[in-house]
C-alpha cells in the first residue's frame, strides 16, 4: 500500500492548525474571566454546531436521519466535546495555558493505547509500547513528583488536563467504531449537536441563563475558540487527514503546545518550571518513536553506513 507523504501544502495546513489549535487556550483563558467553564463550554459547542450545520446544508451533504446514529453522536459529544472541554476549561483557570496544552499532547498517547484494547489491528507493538511508555513519563515529569504528597486545585487540575486527553483518546476509538461510514463534516456537526443539548440543561442548572451581555474581549474569545478552533479548525482538520493520513496528522499535536506555551507568555506572562519543558520533550519523543518514521530514517541511514 503507499503511503501518504506530506506534501508543501499539507504542511501549510498543519502549521496552520497548529497555530489555530494553539490560541485557543488563550482565548479560554480571556472567556473564563467573564463566564464560567460550562458556559464557555455551551457557547463554543453551538455556535461551531450552527457554522457546520450551515457548511454541510450547503454543500448538500446526507444527513442521517436512524435513532442510533444520533446516539452515537450523543456519546461521541460527550468524549469529544462536552467532559473535555469542560475539564480543559477547569484546567485553565489553574494552571498555566502553556502546561494545560503540554498536557493536551498527550492525547495521541492515550490515543493509541485505547486502540490497541479495543482494535484488533492495532495492537501494541513494542515500537508503540515504548512511545506509550515515554508519553507518560513526560506527563509525570511535567506534572512533579511533589504532585503526589498533595490534593489542591492546581493538582486536581492537572489531573483534570489528562482527563481531558483520556477522553479525547477515547473518543477517537468511538469515531471509528460508531461514525467511521459518515461524511467527517457530518460527523462533526452531530456530534457538536449533541454536545450542545447536553450542555444547555447543565451550564443552566450549574451557571445559570447563559448570558449575552459580554465585554467585546469575551466575544471575541468566543468567536475564536467556537467558530476558527472548533468549526473551521474540523474541516481543516479533514482536509489535512485527506492530503497527509492519520500517521503525518499526529504531528500537528507537536506545533500546539509550543504556539500556546509562546502566546501564554507574551500574552499572559506566563513562565513555566524547566521540568514542564523537560515533560513536553519527553511526550515529542514518544510522538515521535509512536509515528515510526524518524526510527526508519535513522535505521536506513545506518544501514547505508554499513
Amino acid at each position: 500500500m503507499q503511503q501518504k507523504t506530506i506534501t508543501g501544502a499539507a504542511w501549510g495546513q498543519m502549521l496552520l492548525l497548529g497555530l489555530i489549535w494553539g490560541g485557543s487556550f488563550l482565548a479560554m483563558r480571556v472567556a473564563l474571566y467573564e463566564i464560567g467553564s460550562f458556559t464557555t463550554v455551551l457557547h463554543r459547542t453551538s455556535w461551531a454546531m450552527l457554522a457546520l450545520w450551515a457548511f454541510v446544508a450547503l454543500a448538500r451533504l446526507d444527513v442521517p436521519r436512524d435513532l442510533r446514529t444520533w446516539g452515537a453522536f450523543l456519546v461521541m459529544g460527550l468524549l469529544n466535546n462536552v467532559i473535555p472541554f469542560t475539564l480543559l476549561a477547569f484546567g485553565t483557570q489553574h494552571l498555566e495555558t502553556g502546561l494545560v496544552a503540554i498536557f493536551n499532547a498527550s492525547t495521541a498517547v492515550f490515543g493509541v493505547l485505547i486502540a490497541a484494547l479495543v482494535f484488533a489491528d492495532e495492537k501494541l507493538t513494542p515500537r508503540k509500547a515504548v512511545g506509550v511508555m515515554l508519553g507518560f513519563v513526560g506527563v509525570a515529569t511535567a506534572m512533579g513528583i511533589g504532585f503526589l504528597g498533595q490534593i489542591d486545585l492546581r493538582s486536581l487540575a492537572q489531573l483534570a488536563c489528562i482527563g481531558a486527553a483520556f477522553c479525547y483518546g477515547c473518543s477517537g476509538a468511538w469515531a471509528r467504531a460508531r461514525l467511521g461510514h459518515l461524511k467527517p463534516q457530518v460527523a462533526s456537526a452531530g456530534m457538536l449537536t449533541g454536545s450542545t443539548l447536553t450542555m444547555i440543561p447543565l451550564a443552566w442548572m450549574i451557571e445559570g441563563p447563559v448570558r449575552f451581555d459580554l465585554l467585546p474581549q469575551t466575544w471575541g474569545a468566543i468567536g475564536y475558540f467556537a467558530l476558527v478552533a472548533t468549526a473551521a479548525a474540523y474541516l481543516l482538520y479533514y482536509s489535512i487527514l485527506a492530503k497527509a493520513g492519520s500517521g503525518n496528522l499526529m504531528l500537528v499535536t507537536l506545533l500546539v503546545a509550543p504556539v500556546a506555551i509562546l502566546l501564554g507568555a507574551l500574552v499572559l506572562g506566563e513562565a513555566l518550571h524547566p521540568r514542564h519543558y523537560a515533560g513536553f520533550a519527553l511526550i515529542a519523543c514518544g510522538l515521535a518513536v509512536l509515528d515510526g518514521r524518524i526510527l526508519t530514517l535513522l535505521a536506513e541511514q545506518r544501514g547505508n553506513r554499513v
